[in-house]
């Protein structure tokens, strides 16, 4: 079949990775532009053209998709059967939609039509789910609204973070999107019940702060969701402090939020209502370390209280 791949991010890339593994080729993979960072303005290239050129595989990129006459000409001319298009950063207007005999698909690691939107892994764990899944379905004008042609669901387990949760959605994803390719002229669509449909709004720089009066469960959740997405913090003498890797301690219970509880074997610090171990943490400008060997850096002792130094 003649398929073309739009994307740009991670999950796109580690779709393309399931995809390609799976044999299916790929006679265009389209992709954003590179960002640049430093002085220099060195160049970033996307996460799917690093992938793509790791497996020997062309790539174009390209701005905006839908002012890109040269794509456009290309579509006319050699009509795709489907375009893949997974998270690509932009809004994907005509003729791209309908262009392909059987449309635009797309693999988005939700159970559609909950968790529409940017982020739907991290709001996942940020609202504390249990489970989730994937979903391949056909693009339409409305934000991830088309009918779904496949979807498949994963539990949660309580070590899972955001970078656990894209590999086991996109290896899902691909493998149901490889299914549906083999049995292309038996798809069912199925409309989605738009009444059920709940919303995952990018991350906002609110998301990204912690606090000791919160209780246990959000603190733990809020790292979990934002491991891939430059790490929560939290203040602590005036500095920010990320937080990668916590555990709750039930066995904790304290009046006063940010006490520091035990620096036995690990550093545990009270929240609103538990405990957490701190067991991975970054000071500014510094290397990810133990929390008991960043406490003791800088000079911390069971009793300080955290919240406020």
């Amino acid at each position: 079949m003649n398929i073309w791949f739009i994307g740009t991010g991670q999950f796109a890339a580690l779709c393309l990775e399931g995809l390609t593994k799976r044999n299916i080729s790929f006679t265009r993979i389209i992709t954003g532009l590179p960002t640049r960072s430093g002085r220099n303005g060195k160049e970033n290239p996307s996460p799917v053209e690093i992938k793509a050129k790791s497996h020997g595989l062309d790539v174009t990129r390209t701005g905006k998709l839908n002012e890109n006459h040269e794509l456009i000409h290309a579509l006319e001319h050699d009509k795709p059967e489907i375009i893949f298009v997974i998270d690509f950063g932009q809004i994907i207007r005509e003729p791209f939609l309908s262009s392909p005999k059987y449309g635009c698909w797309n693999i988005h690691p939700s159970l559609l039509p909950d968790l529409r939107g940017a982020a739907p892994v991290q709001r996942a764990l940020l609202k504390g789910y249990k489970q989730t899944g994937v979903s391949v379905f056909r693009l339409v004008k409305a934000m991830d609204a088309g009918d779904i042609i496949a979807q498949g669901e994963i539990d949660i387990a309580p070590e899972d973070n955001a970078e656990d949760l894209y590999f086991r959605l996109s290896d899902l994803g691909s493998e149901l999107a490889n299914e549906s390719l083999n049995r292309i002229h038996e798809i069912n669509f199925t409309p989605q019940n738009e009444n059920l449909a709940t919303y995952a709004p990018k991350l906002e720089k609110k998301d990204f702060a912690l606090s000791f009066d919160m209780s246990a469960e959000k603190i733990i959740n809020t790292v979990r969701a934002l491991a891939m997405s430059g790490g929560a913090y939290i203040m602590i003498r005036n500095k920010r402090v990320k937080l990668w890797q916590v555990s709750l301690r039930d066995d904790i219970r304290a009046s006063e939020c940010g006490r520091v509880m035990s620096l036995n074997d690990s550093l545990v610090v009270s929240c609103a209502d538990y405990g957490i171990e701190i067991q991975k943490v970054q000071s500014e400008g510094k290397s990810i370390m133990s929390g008991i060997e960043w406490s003791r850096g800088l000079r911390i002792k069971q009793g300080d209280m955290l919240s406020g130094m």
